[in-house]
């Protein structure tokens, strides 16, 4: 039996979310995301109701960072966008309930989060 490390993240709104990383995959060959990878996390609001959580970073994305800056990103800094891409998905949301929960690291988005971290430059 695995034991899964739950984390918290504090919204702006003044949500407080529990959140684990259940795992990653290549997404599914009917997913509108495809090409990416898919990253699932199960988050929760109340500690009593999970909601499975998926960020999906798109290849193009990968590459065109990669064009951009001389080099790839490795597996942490891959992690590390996943992770803002889910604080930023939870700031923007209400209720889990009733949220489409399916979110994208982007060629559009994969320079702003990875700014927060000093990797943009």
């Amino acid at each position: 039996m695995t034991l899964r490390r739950m984390k918290t993240y504090t919204a702006d709104s003044g949500y407080v979310y529990q959140y684990y990383f259940v795992g990653k995959r290549d997404a599914l060959p009917d997913a509108p995301e495809n090409p990416a990878t898919e990253y699932v996390f199960d988050v929760t609001v109340d500690r009593k109701a999970l909601y499975a959580v998926s960020i999906f970073v798109r290849g193009d994305a990968l590459d065109e960072w990669a064009l951009t800056h001389g080099r790839s990103l490795n597996q942490a800094e891959q992690y590390a966008a996943v992770k803002l891409r889910l604080f930023r998905g939870l700031e923007e949301i209400s209720d889990l309930a009733t949220t489409e929960r399916r979110w994208l690291v982007s060629s559009e988005n994969i320079e702003e989060l990875l700014a927060e971290l000093g990797l943009a430059e």
